[in-house]
């Protein structure tokens, strides 16, 4: 027998054993129906009744743990909540973002104010110290000119006195010359 054979065989009895349950189920049903239906209806009336007998017990049973357990349940779960908290630790005060970022900036700003003071001090200082030296040497520059023009007016004066006698005594030179050279020549016209 081949597989395929052997499988459509296995498949036909399943099938055919199916259909027998399903028949047997069928029969059965239409046999114990009624007891289920009664059954069904008594399950529901029993099941009322003991919601009935139930509910006022269980309002009771809640009155009493709201009066009498609740108020303890709820001091030791109040008790356990204060041991377990942590201890609040103290906050540093903190200046707000704002307030640090305005004050970096003043700061910044009195600090770039200062090193420009501090700059100008220094070049107003050098300033000074150029200006000293220049009014220093205008000075001496004008007393080295009066000092020459001195030498000059006293070179001139002298000049003027010594180019004089020099002339006076030139003439008395040239006069006297001019005898001797008249003498001589007298002397040898006369003789």
């Amino acid at each position: 027998m081949s597989i395929t054979l052997k499988r459509r065989k296995a498949k036909w009895e399943t099938e055919e054993a199916l259909n027998r349950l399903q028949g047997l189920a069928r029969d059965q049903a239409e046999r114990f129906g009624p007891y289920a239906d009664q059954a069904k209806e008594s399950a529901a009336l029993r099941i009322h009744q003991a919601r009935g007998w139930t509910a006022p017990r269980l309002e009771t049973a809640a009155q009493r743990v709201e009066d009498t357990v609740a108020p303890r349940v709820a001091e030791l779960l109040n008790a356990a909540a204060h041991r377990v908290e942590p201890v609040a630790v103290r906050r540093r005060r903190r200046l707000s973002r704002s307030f640090v970022v305005i004050g970096v900036g003043a700061l910044g700003a009195a600090a770039l104010y200062g090193v420009l003071k501090l700059r100008q001090a220094s070049q107003d200082a050098e300033w000074q110290e150029n200006l000293d030296n220049a009014r220093e040497q205008v000075r001496e520059t004008k007393d080295q000119l009066a000092t020459k023009a001195k030498e000059a007016k006293d070179r001139l004066k002298g000049g003027a006195e010594g180019a004089a006698a020099k002339t006076q005594e030139a003439a008395d030179t040239a006069s006297e010359g001019a005898k001797d050279a008249a003498r001589e020549l007298n002397g040898r016209v006369k003789n």
